[in-house]
C-alpha cells in the first residue's frame, strides 16, 4: 500500500491542477496505525523525502466517540513532523485510502454561492457524497464532518464548501476513478486571455526595494484582464490556504504611479503588486510555496463565469486563519 500511496501522491503533487505547494493531505491505514501526510510537506516530495508520519488510530477513533475534536493526534512511532492538521478527517473516513486535495475544477465551483446549480445538478447520483459549509481547518472543520458523516455513513465524496474535496476509497486505483470523474463533471471553461502590450517590468520604489515581474507570464493576466482585476477587490479571499499563505486581501493600484505613491507616503510594502494593465509583481524572496497557491488562485478565478457570483470568508474567518499558530508551522515549514 505505502508504496502506491508514494507514487501517487508524487504524481499528483506535481501536477497545480489538483494540488498546489504545500496543500492537500494523503492518508492509509495499517492496523492500528494511521499513516498521514506530515504539516507543511509536499506531496510533490513523496518518492525523495518522509512526508508521512504515523498516528495511533484507536487513540483519535476513542476522543471523537467521546466528541472531543480538539484531540491532538498521539504517534505511534518517532518523527521530528507534525500530523497534517487535517489528521482528524482521514481518522473519520472509514476508508483505507483517503485523499483531501483542492483540485481546481472542484474548488472552482466550491467557492460559487449556488452550490446545488454549480455541483449538485452536474454529479446527480453518480457518486455517493456529501457537503459541509466553510468551517475552520481542525476541530472546527472535523466536527462538522463527522456530523454530516451521521447522515450519511457511506459517503465517499466530502465537499467541504470554499475548501476542497476528501474522497475515500479501498485503494488508489479507486481514489484515481473518482477524483478523475469528478474533475470531468466539473470542469468549467477558462475565461480568455489579454495580449500584453508591453513587458511587464521591474520597478524600484525609494526606499531601495525593486520590485520584479512574477515569473509565471499567465499570472499576469489577474492585472491586465480588467475582469479579472475587479475580481481582486471583490474575491481574493475565497479558502483557507490561498489567506494563509497571501493574507487577507490583494494590493492593487491604478498604474505605476499610484502604487509608488503608495508606498513612499503611507509606508505599506506590500509584498504582492497588482498594477491594473501592468502586471503582478512581487518582492525579492516571493517563496515558491507563495508563487504555488498565486498561481491556484489564478486557476480558479479564470474558471468563473462573469456574472457568477462568489462566497468570500469573512473577516472573522480570516482573522482565525492569520492568527492560528498551527497555519504558522505550516507556513514556515512549507517554504
Amino acid at each position: 500500500m505505502r508504496a502506491s500511496v508514494v507514487n501517487y501522491c508524487a504524481e499528483i503533487g506535481k501536477d497545480p491542477l489538483l494540488v498546489q505547494g504545500a496543500g492537500g493531505n494523503v492518508s492509509w491505514k495499517d492496523g492500528d496505525t494511521l499513516w498521514v501526510k506530515a504539516s507543511g510537506t509536499w506531496l510533490a516530495d513523496a518518492a525523495v523525502k518522509e512526508i508521512f508520519v504515523p498516528v495511533d488510530l484507536p487513540h483519535l477513533k476513542n476522543e471523537i466517540a467521546g466528541g472531543n475534536f480538539g484531540v491532538t493526534p498521539r504517534l505511534s512511532g518517532e518523527s521530528s513532523l507534525r500530523p497534517s492538521i487535517e489528521t482528524l478527517l482521514h481518522a473519520l473516513m472509514p476508508h483505507k485510502v483517503v485523499v483531501h486535495v483542492h483540485a481546481i475544477e472542484v474548488l472552482a465551483r466550491l467557492v460559487r454561492e449556488d452550490f446545488d446549480t454549480h455541483v449538485a445538478v452536474p454529479l446527480g447520483n453518480r457518486l455517493k457524497w456529501i457537503k459541509v459549509e466553510y468551517k475552520k481547518p481542525g476541530a472546527d472543520l472535523a466536527r462538522a464532518v463527522h456530523e454530516a458523516l451521521a447522515e450519511r455513513s457511506d459517503a465517499d465524496i466530502v465537499f467541504l464548501r470554499n475548501h476542497g474535496v476528501v474522497i475515500g476509497g479501498s485503494d488508489i486505483a479507486d481514489i484515481d476513478s473518482k477524483l478523475c470523474l469528478l474533475v470531468s463533471l466539473l470542469e468549467s471553461p477558462v475565461c480568455e486571455t489579454v495580449p500584453t502590450r508591453t513587458a511587464v517590468k521591474a520597478l524600484k520604489v525609494n526606499s531601495g526595494v525593486e520590485y520584479q515581474p512574477i515569473v509565471d507570464g499567465s499570472l499576469h493576466q489577474l492585472a491586465l484582464n480588467p475582469a479579472l482585476f475587479e475580481r481582486l477587490g471583490a474575491d481574493w479571499a475565497l479558502y483557507p490556504d490561498h489567506v494563509v499563505f497571501l493574507g487577507a486581501q490583494a494590493h492593487c493600484y491604478e498604474d505605476e504611479k499610484e502604487f509608488i505613491e503608495s508606498v513612499v507616503h503611507n509606508e505599506v510594502m506590500p509584498e504582492l503588486a497588482f498594477i491594473r494593465g501592468g502586471g503582478v509583481l512581487a518582492q525579492a524572496g516571493f517563496s515558491q510555496a507563495k508563487q504555488a497557491q498565486l498561481r491556484c488562485y489564478a486557476d480558479v478565478i479564470t474558471r468563473q463565469p462573469r456574472d457568477c457570483a462568489l462566497s468570500s470568508l469573512s473577516r472573522s474567518q480570516i482573522g482565525e486563519l492569520l492568527n492560528w499558530d498551527a497555519e504558522r508551522y505550516r507556513q514556515q515549514m512549507a517554504k
